[in-house]
C-alpha cells in the first residue's frame, strides 16, 4: 500500500467516527513491490518488449530472457 498522505489524514481525522478506515502499509512489501516497479520499467524501456509484435509467445520469451541476462 503506498502510505497515506499528511492531508488526508487530518481530514478523516476532523470527520471522526465517519472518517474512515485508515490505510495500512506494510514497509517491507512497500520497499519489494518499489523495487518491482523499477525493473519492470527498466525491462520496458528496452523496445523490443514494449511492443511485442513477435508472433510466437516463445520467441517474446526468449527476449525476455535476453534481455534479463544483458541487464
Amino acid at each position: 500500500m503506498i502510505p497515506e498522505p499528511d492531508d488526508q489524514k487530518g481530514h478523516r481525522k476532523q470527520r471522526g467516527s465517519r472518517g474512515g478506515r485508515p490505510v495500512g502499509l506494510d514497509v517491507a512489501d512497500y520497499k519489494n513491490r518499489n523495487v518491482i516497479e523499477r525493473r519492470f520499467c527498466h525491462v520496458m524501456r528496452w523496445r523490443g518488449l514494449a511492443t511485442p509484435y513477435d508472433k510466437h509467445a516463445i520467441v517474446y520469451r526468449v527476449a525476455v530472457l535476453i534481455h534479463a541476462a544483458i541487464a
